[in-house]
């Protein structure tokens, strides 16, 4: 009979361990939350940020937000809690959004780069070609890969017949430990897990690195420093955030399965769930003045606005 309840593993036999583990957890997750949606609400209510990279910037917000929500409550609950089981259809819901926004993000990270891309290298063709119906279609695009891939997989995955034992080795459900928890041989379905990465994972990618390589030599063969330093600025947040999220993606999904351990497995998991998301608002505000500056205004009308 297939398991209907999984149960997720300890972290530590330890309360204090687990408890230091949940307060640290609970801080990122608000500090995340709180920065993405004061981004995302500064770019709404300031007409100077309407601009094709802002309005990515919104939608990576948004994206970090469920990304978070839909793996961080379950994961603290797990730790202070005894009661760390979950449903089969809790665990699929928490695949799909899971897989859904984390697939979405790469995708839109792409369509960031093609951003960045058209206005060093195409600044006369910029406004035109990058209108506001160009910037929502490869929104949507992103969203709806994600929402694709993300039901495809989850649904592949729990197509299987689980016969125990129900335990998850890590913090929530991701694809490696429970395509583990399988009856019979999975080597097919590990393989389709594989080229899904590698495809969903690889292939914006590739995209960001050939649109940085088109910047960086439009870059080179400009004749002004400050010109250089200016186009460059407009990049440098955007690559430390693709650097932070893919890096531990990569390693985490792209590895062979032989040199896979929960240990690093959950540290990984840890970092792309909660530190990116944390520091990528971070890194967008302190980097950028015209956010920072949105930040201020927002931020003072709503002190106004509080009551007494």
């Amino acid at each position: 009979m297939s398991v209907k309840h999984f149960v997720f593993a300890k972290f530590s036999e330890v309360p204090e361990q687990c408890f230091l583990l949940f307060i640290l957890i609970l801080l990122m997750f608000l500090v995340s939350l709180t920065g993405n949606a004061l981004i995302a609400l500064a770019i709404c209510t300031n007409p100077v940020l309407h601009t094709p990279m802002y309005f990515f910037l919104a939608n990576l917000s948004f994206l970090e937000i469920g990304y978070t929500c839909s793996v961080i409550p379950k994961m603290l609950q797990s730790l202070v809690s005894e009661a760390r089981g979950i449903s089969r259809e809790g665990c699929a819901t928490q695949m799909f959004f899971f897989t859904f926004f984390g697939i979405s993000e790469c995708c839109l990270l792409a369509a960031m780069a093609f951003d960045r891309y058209m206005a060093i290298c195409s600044p006369l063709h910029y406004a035109t070609r990058m209108n506001r119906g160009v910037c929502a279609s490869l929104a949507m695009v992103s969203w709806g890969v994600g929402c694709v891939v993300g039901l495809g997989q989850t649904n592949y995955i729990f197509s299987l017949n689980f016969c125990g034992p129900c335990e998850i080795d890590h913090f929530f459900c991701d694809l490696p430990p429970i395509l583990a928890l399988a009856c019979g041989d999975t080597s097919q379905n590990e393989a389709a897990v594989f080229v899904a990465a590698i495809l969903c994972i690889s292939s914006p990618f590739l995209l960001i690195i050939a649109s940085y390589c088109r910047i960086l030599a439009a870059v080179l063969v400009m004749s002004s420093p400050d010109g250089r330093r200016k186009a460059l600025s407009t990049c440098s947040s955007h690559l430390l955030v693709v650097t932070l999220f893919y890096g531990s993606g990569s390693v985490t999904y792209l590895r062979p399965k032989a040199s896979h351990s929960p240990g690093i497995d959950k540290l990984l998991a840890l970092f792309y769930t909660v530190v990116t998301s944390m520091i990528n608002p971070i890194v967008y505000s302190l980097r950028n003045k015209e956010v920072k500056s949105a930040l201020r205004r927002t931020l003072s009308k709503k002190i106004l606005l509080a009551p007494g």
